[in-house]
């Protein structure tokens, strides 16, 4: 059976994953319930389709899900028309939503009693690491779904890590987003004290990328215009990584500390920064936009 991926979720996100797919010359058909949504796949050059019976047939051999929440891989692995009751057992399912860990289990769990093979893949590296094709993927799955997987995801990704059993991928991933989150802000509160104490902002960026106070939102990912050219700060905070998702990632880890017991106050205070945030009407903005919070009037520049 020649090989045939059916790619659900083409947002901002799976979009430029499946695009990659298909140039790689991978046979790919692709659905997502906004049509806004279909319409950016069909400007790529996707094959759409109308809906998970004509996405799901006899000839898929892999399926990939980018999904918002939990509820929605739920739904789709499981609901009523879910698609662990239409594929074959030789059909591989990769699920690259950020989820908890629970819902990733459950739906594992499903596929596993069924005789399919499964992993949790979720990515990093925002809607440029998407598009560039250097994602880091986390993977939670047995050694042989993991091998069966790695081809595509070398094509999707830069960095693949085998983290451990079903579940571990996304607990990798809270795992690392809960730093993100925390380090956007610092380095947002470290550059905007340099602007209140008149020091050249490009110097003290220059300094940190060189020094101990070195981070990803600093050397890659700054949270302000001027630094870096192609990032978000330099697009009016058009999201790479909105600061919606990277809320309900921090409601993740929040919910992982509390279940673990572990203490994560740095990680309870990003989750209340970025929370505020979000309820302020910026859920939509990229997630470095939180520099406008914590900068005050330090910093005249506009994000609307």
């Amino acid at each position: 059976m020649s090989e045939l991926i059916a790619f659900i979720g083409v947002g901002n996100m799976g979009n430029p994953m499946a695009e990659n797919l298909m140039k790689a010359g991978k046979k790919v058909k692709v659905f997502d319930v906004s049509k806004k949504m279909v319409e950016k796949a069909k400007e790529k050059k996707l094959d759409v389709v109308e809906n998970l019976d004509a996405l799901i047939t006899n000839d898929v051999t892999t399926v990939i899900t980018m999904l918002p929440e939990g509820k929605n891989s739920k739904e789709v692995y499981l609901g009523d028309n879910g698609i662990i009751n239409k594929v074959s057992k030789n059909c591989l399912l990769i699920d690259c939503s950020t989820i908890d860990i629970q819902t990733s289990i459950e739906i594992g769990k499903n596929a596993t009693e069924k005789g399919i093979k499964m992993i949790d893949a979720p990515v990093s590296g925002g809607v440029m690491g998407a598009q560039k094709a250097t994602l880091n993927i986390m993977v939670g799955g047995t050694k042989e779904a993991f091998d069966l997987a790695l081809p595509l995801l070398k094509i999707m990704g830069k960095n693949i890590f085998h983290a451990g059993e079903l579940g571990s991928g996304n607990g990798a991933k809270i795992c690392n987003n809960m730093s993100l989150g925390i380090t956007m802000i610092a380095a947002s509160e470290s550059l905007m004290l340099a602007k209140r104490l008149n020091i050249d902002i490009k110097k003290v960026h220059e300094i940190m990328k060189n020094a101990s106070g070195n981070s990803w939102p600093i050397s890659v990912y700054p949270p302000l215009p001027g630094l870096i050219e192609g990032t978000p700060s330099n697009n009016n905070y058009r999201p790479g990584f909105s600061a919606g998702m990277m809320n309900k990632d921090l409601k993740l880890a929040n919910e992982c500390a509390k279940q673990a017991k572990a203490s994560t106050p740095l990680g309870s205070m990003a989750l209340e920064i970025y929370n505020k945030f979000c309820e302020e009407g910026n859920d939509t903005k990229d997630f470095s936009a939180i520099s406008k919070v914590v900068g005050g009037d330090a910093w005249n520049y506009p994000i609307d």
